[in-house]
């Protein structure tokens, strides 16, 4: 069984969840990830798409902006790593949110590693 790991990505200590742990689909999920990268010392958390519970992505659940909410109010980085085309494709409201997170520097969305390591090595 695979488990979620702590790893250093540009000088970053970072929680990388595995594909198939828990699914992150609200606030106590939320909180159990935070609880482990704070107890593990990391300031990242990257979550698998596939991890993601599907609600998440259905923003009039609330899903979303609860585990973004816990994730800024714990200055907590969360990055959701994968492929999201499906996700966006059927919700210009999910996209314009994708677009808005990715402007700071809290909350990401992105496709792979690469994109992850450009981030983080754009960062002051």
């Amino acid at each position: 069984m695979t488990t979620d790991t702590l790893v250093t990505l540009h000088d970053v200590p970072a929680l990388r969840c595995a594909p198939e742990g828990p699914a992150l689909d609200g606030e106590q999920a939320a909180l159990d990830l935070i609880g482990d990268a704070m107890g593990q010392g990391a300031e990242l958390v990257v979550v698998p798409a596939e991890r993601v519970a599907e609600a998440f992505f259905r923003l009039r659940t609330g899903v979303a902006g609860a585990v973004v909410q816990k994730f800024v109010t714990y200055r907590v980085h969360l990055v959701v790593l994968g492929d999201l085309s499906r996700h966006l494709a059927g919700s210009s409201a999910l996209r314009d949110f994708v677009h808005e997170t990715n402007q700071g520097d809290r909350i990401w969305f992105l496709p792979d590693d690469a994109a992850l390591a450009e981030r983080l090595a754009a960062r002051p």
